[in-house]
Parts: structure tokens; sequence; C-alpha cells
């Protein structure tokens, strides 16, 4: 049974599935163009983190940062590579929206990997699917060659 829970991404069972997505994003992504969180920075204010648990292991994460424009930010979504395939990242993204929603938040953007990054086709794929479109750099961000923006409106 899967189970998603709001935890401190600082826990010794989350903390490898973050370094996993730490080196995928610095091995896939230009260090100029990475906008990857680590553990401290997941723990900011205005970062929620969930882990996602199966018989009480972790096999995936994912965060939203609250923005002063009204949207959420979603953040870190990884899922160990021996779990992919199963519909988890999935299962999280609805979660997140799900969420996100009740709580009054207007929108969910994120930024991932540009279309001539094939590392990043699977989760833009996945975001397409669940209704989010490209749109311009979100708060925060600048235009960038390496970076697609997506936007779900949860109105």
């Amino acid at each position: 049974m899967i189970d998603i829970r709001e935890v401190d991404p600082g826990t010794e069972d989350v903390r490898p599935i973050i370094e996993a997505h730490l080196a995928h994003s610095w091995d896939a992504t230009p260090q100029t163009s990475n906008h990857t969180m680590d553990v401290d920075s997941l723990r900011e204010p205005g970062i929620r983190f969930w882990a996602v648990y199966e018989a009480e292991k972790p096999l995936g994460c994912g965060a939203l940062k609250a923005l002063p424009d009204g949207t959420a930010e979603v953040k870190s979504v990884h899922v160990v590579a021996a779990a992919r395939g199963r519909g988890l990242a999935r299962i999280l993204m609805t979660h997140l929206a799900d969420l996100a929603r009740a709580e009054g938040v207007r929108a969910l953007v994120l930024e991932t990997g540009a279309d001539h990054m094939s590392e990043y086709d699977a989760a833009r794929k996945l975001y397409e699917s669940l209704g989010y479109a490209y749109c311009d750099p979100i708060y925060g961000y600048e235009d960038d060659f390496n970076s697609a923006f997506m936007r779900l409106s949860l109105r």
C-alpha cells in the first residue's frame, strides 16, 4: 500500500532519495541552469516536503514551495530507479495538486529541463498528461535555454 507523508527532508531514510535527485540533475543539467534544492534548502520556511512510502520504505519525494504570487512551485519530484514505471510520480503529483487546491493555491508551477534535454522527456510527458501547460518563466526565474516552465491552474 502506498502512503504519502509530509516529512523532514533530512530524515535518514529520505536523504538518499534527495541525494540521488541531486546527482541526476547535476549530471543532466548545465550548472548555470540547475535549480535543484538540497536537503537544507528543502527545509527553508515556505517549503513543505513529502515522501512516498511502501511498506515503510521511501520510494520517492516531492515538495511545494509557496510563492508570493499565490502559486506554489513543485520541487524535487523524484522516484528511486527501482520503483519507476509504477505510476508513483503521477500519484505524488496528483496528491500535491489536491493539497494545494484544498489550501487555496491558485496554480502549481514548475521548472524542468527543456525539450533538447532528453533526460527530462519522461518528466515533461508526465506533467503534460496531468494538464500542465508550458508558460513564460515562473516567479523567481529568468528565461533560460535549458529550462522549460509549466503551469497547472487549480481553479
